[in-house]
């Protein structure tokens, strides 16, 4: 995770107070990061149209449709936290996490993730955290090899 997930991706504080907004928000960093082209972002919003991206305590991981994979330059993740949460499709969400993964790599991404958020620690760590050291410090690994 450490090489798709920087200090530069991670936004504490994010203004969107809708799912749309949101999926904008952290599809535009993104975008702003060179990883993806903007058409991607139009995917990640078609995808919440047909298969909501909310993952439960709080996360959703927005990612474009598997149409929208042309639009990825390279792999990437960004993170935004908020302070309220998004009603996302009636469920609160307080971290978005955007996905843009290039081959086969998002599933790697998502796994990392998962692990992280099925972890009530980490969860909270994250919610907690006071800056992106600490978010990115959520998801090193446990016990290191």
């Amino acid at each position: 995770m450490s090489d798709v997930l920087v200090e530069e991706r991670v936004l504490l504080g994010g203004t969107a107070r809708s799912r749309d907004d949101a999926v904008r928000e952290v599809g535009r960093m993104l975008v702003d990061a060179g990883a993806v082209l903007p058409g991607y972002v139009d995917g990640m919003l078609e995808r919440e149209q047909t298969a909501p991206t909310y993952m439960g305590n709080f996360l959703a991981i927005p990612h474009g449709t598997l149409g929208a994979k042309e639009q990825i330059l390279r792999t990437a993740v960004a993170l935004v936290r908020y302070d309220e949460p998004v009603d996302w499709d009636g469920q609160p969400v307080r971290v978005v996490v955007g996905i843009a993964g290039a081959g086969d790599e998002h599933l790697e991404v998502l796994g990392r993730i998962a692990l992280v958020f099925s972890d009530d620690d980490r969860v909270a760590s994250v919610l907690g955290a006071r800056d992106a050291r600490a978010v990115l410090a959520a998801f090193e690994p446990a016990h290191p090899a």
